[in-house]
């Protein structure tokens, strides 16, 4: 089984994986969660860490465990805010060289597709991009690059960070131990992620059609 494999189905059982994670580490999942979105949000280098789902995955953990989803709240919004602001200034000292030019570790695709975004929905993309795979990780880089205004760019974040992280980690709280959803775990994770990429994949084909034409 190669390493994508193994990552793919981790991402696919993640009810599995965090309920056996929990049993072994108990108060450490705190810190383990918290580092996965930190990462996710604040280095450019790791657009493929699993958000929305995992945040999914941990509120329906939260109500069959030890772990207290009102301090797991607070907690994840503040590694979603600390990402975004570390994303923020290692764009503005850094990003402008790798703004023109392609990167093994940052693609510029990546870039391309989000300043599109910026371009279309200004300084709100910091909010909207919570919701969106990829583009979430690449916002704040962005804007860095951009030398958008800290203050502002720190209010947008704060504000997306809690209703990407409330959402979420609530609605697996309430939703994810129901027994339709619980048996059909998988599926609901596809469909998260589906819906997540989906604005991204209809603005990029968007895109390219208004570039044939």
């Amino acid at each position: 089984m190669t390493i994508l494999q193994q990552f793919i189905g981790i991402i696919l059982h993640l009810d599995i994986h965090l309920a056996a994670l929990a049993s072994e580490y108990g108060i450490w999942m705190y810190g383990i969660l918290f580092l996965v979105i930190f990462c996710e949000t604040g280095l450019v280098v790791t657009p493929f860490l699993p958000g929305d789902s995992l945040l999914f995955a941990a509120g329906s953990l939260c109500a069959i465990s030890t772990i207290n989803i009102y301090l797991l709240v607070p907690l994840l919004i503040a590694a979603a805010v600390l990402g975004d602001s570390t994303n923020y200034w290692f764009g503005r000292g850094f990003g402008l060289r790798f703004q023109n030019r392609e990167s093994r570790f940052i693609k510029r695709k990546y870039l391309e597709q989000t300043e599109q975004f910026y371009h279309k929905h200004g300084a709100k993309t910091v909010i909207l991009a919570r919701f969106m795979p990829i583009i979430r990780t690449f916002a704040p880089f962005v804007a860095g690059i951009g030398s958008m205004n800290y203050r502002k760019f720190l209010s947008f974040s704060v504000f997306g960070s809690i209703l990407w992280i409330g959402s979420f980690t609530f609605g697996g709280f309430f939703f994810g131990n129901i027994p339709f959803f619980k048996k059909n775990f998988t599926l609901v994770i596809v469909a998260i992620m589906v819906i997540s990429l989906l604005p991204g994949i209809v603005g990029y084909v968007r895109a390219r059609g208004m570039r044939k034409v």
